[in-house]
This record gives structure tokens, C-alpha cells and sequence, in this order.
């Protein structure tokens, strides 16, 4: 019965999903379409989304409460990375794949998968802390993910933090964040007009997602996918460890149960997209990293109302 309302929890995810998957066989979506999807999400909705949501659920006193809350995404993907580099050496992952395993090993979607399911199953009053958890998220990828990809393509360059990097942890929807922050903390009211308008381009956010989900699936191929050992380490690490690690982090600082549920959620979704695109662009072994983003996005679908269903 659990597992049943969990599943019911996530049907609407399913379906969009899959209508993004059969207007893409249709010809209505194409690549083109996914990728003017990704940027009215990161530039535009998902700012506002922030702005919106968080205006309308935060006082002072609560987000100030709520931010400490960003210690346990931090501590966890750090010990995720810990986990990573003995799996890597205890499977004799190859030495140019050591850092895409173990950078797959910590990363997550916590946008295009983490935010609309997060939404789906918790309601708006997720998405702050849905965007403590990216914060976490983006700044150890494009630090540590980034280092461990440029070692892995023989790239001389080895520097944690460059100019790459700060745009990267900087975007669109942490300024969203960081604005709505100091509005909240100078106790700033916006006209209701701006409001409605935030409010109404954040609603677009999670269908845009899930749709451009969709779009994705559309383009998998099952002959690319061969099962190894360290595919069931990755599928571990992502649906496993990084979860129940949260959980435990979570009931030894005693925080809220919803921004413990939306950890979990978070640490358990797939592979952040971005590996393969950096992958690539460092000359890493992006083919790698494509399957495993294409074998772990795939599996959530299955994960995800099991770990609803534990999270009570």
C-alpha cells in the first residue's frame, strides 16, 4: 500500500514525462526544442520560481534557520566523494576514469530532475530547500567535479577555481536565491504586480522540466548500455549510499522532516547532465559518462517512489 501511494505520488511526473517522450517520437520536440526548454528554465523560470517562493515562505527568523540546514548536503556529498575514490580503486576503475567515476559517484540532477519531483511530491514549500542542496551540489561539481575531470583528459590546467567556475557556481537561479535572500533579510516587500509575475513564469518551471526530460529519453539507445560492475557501483552510490547517508546526517542534527525529505530526494536523483557536457569539452571519456547519465535518469523513475515510500 506504501509503495502504491508513492507511485500515485509520482504518476503526474511519469505522464508529463511521457508526453514529453511521445511528441519528441511525433516530431513536435527535437533537440532544438530541449535545449530552448533548458534555457527558460535556468534563465528565466527558475529564477523567478526562487524569487517567488521563497518571498512567500520565509521570514527572517526561518531562513535564517533554514540556511544552516546547508551543512548536511555539503557533508554528505563529501563523504560521497570519500566513498567514491575507494570504490574506484577497490573495482580497479581505469586511471582516465577514476575522476568521472567519482565525480558521477556525488553529483546530481538537482535541477531538471531534483526540482520538479521534489514539487511534485512535497509541494512549493520544497524549493528553498531544493536550492540549499543545489548550492552544495554546484559548487563541489565545479570545483572537485571539474579537478577530477581535468585530470582525468590529461589537462595541464588543475586549478579548483577559475573564472569557468564562478560562472558556473554563480547562476541564474542562485542569484534568484541570493536576491530573494537580501530582500527577505532587509525585510523588503516587492509590488504585488512583481510578485504575480514571478509567481506566474515559476509555474512554468517544473512541466518545462519534465517535458524536457522527455525529450531526453527519447534519444536513448539500449545498444549503448552494457552492465558492468561499476554501473551497479554508480546505480549504489546515487540510490544507495548518497541517500542514507542524508538520513543519517539528517536525524543526528535533528532538522525539519521536510528539508530532510527533500535531501534525500535530491541526493537520490541521477547523474547531473553536465558531466558528460564538461566530460567532452576537457576531452574525458564523455562516452562513459554519457551511458551512465542515460542508465541512472532512466532508473529514477523506479527509485524514486520506493524512496518516497521510505521517507513515510
Amino acid at each position: 500500500m506504501i509503495i502504491f501511494d508513492a507511485l500515485q505520488s509520482v504518476l503526474s511526473i511519469i505522464i508529463i514525462i511521457g508526453i514529453g517522450y511521445l511528441l519528441t517520437r511525433k516530431g513536435w520536440f527535437d533537440e532544438a526544442t530541449g535545449r530552448l526548454f533548458t534555457r527558460i528554465v535556468i534563465n528565466v523560470s527558475l529564477p523567478a520560481m526562487m524569487l517567488s517562493n521563497m518571498m512567500n515562505t520565509f521570514d527572517r527568523e526561518a531562513l535564517i534557520s533554514g540556511i544552516e540546514g546547508v551543512v548536511i548536503p555539503f557533508a554528505s556529498i563529501l563523504i560521497s566523494f570519500g566513498i567514491s575514490i575507494a570504490v574506484s580503486y577497490m573495482l580497479h576503475i581505469e586511471k582516465n576514469r577514476r575522476g568521472i567515476f567519482q565525480t558521477m559517484f556525488f553529483s546530481s540532477n538537482t535541477i531538471f530532475m531534483g526540482m520538479p519531483v521534489n514539487t511534485a511530491l512535497f509541494g512549493e514549500q520544497s524549493t528553498p530547500y531544493v536550492l540549499l542542496y543545489y548550492i552544495a551540489n554546484t559548487t563541489l561539481f565545479w570545483t572537485l567535479g571539474i579537478y577530477l575531470l581535468q585530470r582525468d583528459g590529461g589537462k595541464r590546467e588543475r586549478r579548483l577555481f577559475s573564472m569557468d567556475t564562478v560562472k558556473g557556481i554563480f547562476s541564474p537561479p542562485l542569484m534568484g536565491f541570493l536576491l530573494a535572500f537580501v530582500l527577505i533579510m532587509l525585510d523588503i516587500k516587492l509590488p504585488s504586480f512583481a510578485m504575480d509575475t514571478a509567481k506566474y513564469l515559476g509555474n512554468i518551471t517544473t512541466p518545462l522540466s519534465l517535458l524536457f526530460i522527455g525529450i531526453t529519453f527519447s534519444s536513448i539507445s539500449l545498444k549503448d548500455i552494457h552492465f558492468s560492475r561499476d554501473m551497479f557501483a554508480i546505480l549504489a552510490g546515487r540510490f544507495l549510499i548518497a541517500p542514507f547517508i542524508v538520513i543519517i546526517l539528517s536525524n543526528v542534527m535533528g532538522i525539519p522532516w521536510i528539508m530532510k525529505a527533500v535531501f534525500t530526494i535530491q541526493a537520490a536523483m541521477p547523474i547531473a547532465t553536465q558531466v558528460s557536457i564538461v566530460s567532452k569539452a576537457y576531452d574525458a571519456d564523455y562516452q562513459y559518462a554519457t551511458v551512465m547519465v542515460t542508465i541512472t535518469t532512466t532508473a529514477t523513475i523506479i527509485f524514486i517512489p520506493i524512496c518516497r515510500a521510505l521517507l513515510g
